[in-house]
């Protein structure tokens, strides 16, 4: 019921899906929409406040483990920003098959090498925002390694996996102030 539930917001949201087919117009190799785009449209939605409130951008990732140079992936990232010129809300692009190269030194912390794009999503501070779309043979697909209890309970769940707890509470924090009705769980 609530994979339904997602896909229909997401389906009913035409920024969303203009997102879901770019990618796909695009080329990319393994692509995903994910992140504040999906959790929050569905905060929205549920709570009836504006569907795009609180998105910062959205996350739309790709794996491409050919070429995992910055220069490869900088060159989808303006061919990306270039196809999304006029959306409402900013696109931030990444290959997934190179986070590991950059994440220690941004975060301070290791991070595994991943075989795909989904992948990402275990490794999310916070299991609510470890949620995915795309689409597969004309169908939206939803990728959630931790289910989609916590979107729907409007909780904030810790996923210790990688040593994420500073990042837990600061989304935590800009997230309550949004949407007031979350429930904060703290790091486990």
């Amino acid at each position: 019921m609530q994979r339904q539930a997602l896909v229909d917001i997401i389906a009913g949201d035409p920024v969303l899906m203009r997102f879901l087919r770019g990618m796909r117009e695009l080329g990319l190799p393994d692509p995903l929409l994910g992140s504040g785009a999906i959790y929050n449209t569905v905060w929205n939605v549920l709570t009836g406040r504006p569907r795009h409130l609180g998105i910062k951008d959205a996350d739309l990732v790709y794996f491409d483990p050919a070429d995992r140079s910055y220069d490869a992936e900088d060159r989808v990232i303006r061919r990306a920003q270039a196809h999304f010129a006029n959306s409402p809300i900013p696109v931030e692009v990444r290959n997934q098959a190179r986070v590991h190269l950059w994440f220690p030194e941004k975060f301070g912390m290791d991070y595994p090498e991943l075989t795909c794009s989904a992948d990402m999503l275990r490794y999310f501070s916070t299991k609510s925002h470890a949620i995915a779309a795309r689409l597969e043979d004309g169908e939206i697909a939803i990728y959630a390694p931790f289910g989609l209890d916590d979107l729907f309970s409007f909780r904030l769940a810790s996923n210790p996996l990688l040593p994420n707890r500073v990042t837990h509470e600061n989304k935590a924090r800009r997230a309550m102030a949004l949407w007031p009705e979350l429930q904060f769980e703290p790091w486990s």
